[in-house]
């Protein structure tokens, strides 16, 4: 937009030195920084804004090309399920007309699976009770036999085990 050379920033630079003065320069560089901020960013906002619109433009169109394309597939599957009707009623209004009277009494409809019996699945109990400890010896067992029921730690083991040592023969 703007053909800025580091020339004509120094030009700039020198030329507002001496209009403003060394004294309120920083104060207008703070503010000219700030507005060129906020411009910048009102920019950034307006593209970022027309980039959204223009994909929501595309997802419309995707949209559309996605319900055109299940009304299709609807019309054709409803299309073919009028078709599979009429073929069945012409098929059974044929097959009502071939049977009698007495046939038709005593007519019950296709066996497709013959006397074939499908057999339902029998459950089998697996034997386990995952709850239960197997060998777990009772306490009142454990006591009238002498048998430890606690877990020692080594150092009460060593005290509790050491020798007994006499004074009197230390000396």
């Amino acid at each position: 937009m703007f053909d800025l050379d580091i020339s004509k920033i120094a030009l700039i630079g020198a030329v507002a030195l001496i209009v403003i003065g060394p004294e309120k320069l920083p104060k207008v560089a703070r503010t000219v920084g700030t507005l060129v901020g906020k411009a910048q960013r009102y920019v950034s906002d307006v593209k970022a804004e027309v980039n959204r619109a223009m994909e929501m433009e595309e997802l419309k169109k995707v949209r559309e090309s996605f319900e055109t394309a299940a009304r299709e597939v609807q019309t054709s599957v409803n299309a073919t399920t009028k078709e599979v009707e009429k073929e069945w009623s012409q098929l059974s209004s044929s097959v009502g007309e071939g049977l009698n009277t007495e046939d038709a009494s005593n007519y019950h409809g296709p066996d497709l699976l013959g006397d074939v019996s499908i057999p339902s699945p029998i459950y089998k109990n697996p034997g386990k009770k995952w709850r239960l400890k197997r060998s777990a010896t009772p306490q009142w067992y454990k006591s009238q036999r002498g048998v430890k029921s606690k877990a020692l730690s080594g150092a009460a083991r060593v005290a509790r085990y050491r020798p007994k040592t006499n004074l009197n023969t230390l000396k």
